[in-house]
């Protein structure tokens, strides 16, 4: 499925907005690497509403005893691909999301400001699901025809850009899995 981006949102995707999350880039033309995260809330549970909550700092601590620990962060990713496909939307691509924190790619720091955020609903350690790979690829695919700077080489999980504190999307995420899925969306594009 083709996605289209307008005005810096993806048109089929649901939004929560605004993300406060989130600030101008320093040179919006910049976008040049694409992140791939992981996210449950609580650890290992999907569904729900936390996930909205915590992006939109509105997440309660009293909830659940995990979300006292992580109810003050500032955090939220462009966009949130949940376990059925369904894409959700937190800030638009040409702002700088807070996603990915100290971090560095290819010599160059602070990869929040030359970078699309995406998380995926899932763990480190349980697989993720074929619509999440598939969407995950049209979104890339979406991304890639709209933005000149980004490339395939530009793709990475969060834990190559910020090694030895972040561990994710892990090691039940298939690279070649999606990089196979992007190869198919290609051919039939062109």
């Amino acid at each position: 499925m083709s996605l289209n981006i307008s005005n810096g949102w993806l048109e089929e995707a649901e939004r929560i907005v605004p993300s406060p999350n989130c600030n101008d880039r320093s040179i919006e033309s910049d976008i040049s690497l694409i992140v791939v995260h992981c996210i449950s809330l609580p650890p290992g549970e999907f569904g729900g509403e936390w996930i909205d909550r915590l992006f939109t700092n509105s997440l309660p601590k009293d909830a659940h005893p995990y979300f006292e620990g992580i109810q003050a962060l500032r955090v939220a990713a462009h966009v949130l691909i949940r376990r059925d496909g369904t894409i959700t939307q937190y800030v638009p691509f040409h702002r700088r999301a807070w996603h990915a924190g100290v971090s560095s790619f290819r010599g160059r720091e602070v990869c929040n400001d030359f970078s699309i955020g995406i998380e995926l609903e899932g763990t480190e350690t349980i697989a993720y699901t074929e619509n999440q790979y598939h969407r995950l690829a049209d979104v890339i695919q979406a991304l890639l025809q709209h933005y000149p700077n980004l490339s395939r080489e530009a793709i990475t999980g969060h834990s190559d850009i910020a090694p030895g504190r972040k561990t994710d999307p892990g090691p039940s995420f298939d690279w070649v899995r999606l990089f196979s899925q992007l190869n198919e969306k290609e051919a039939r594009v062109g």
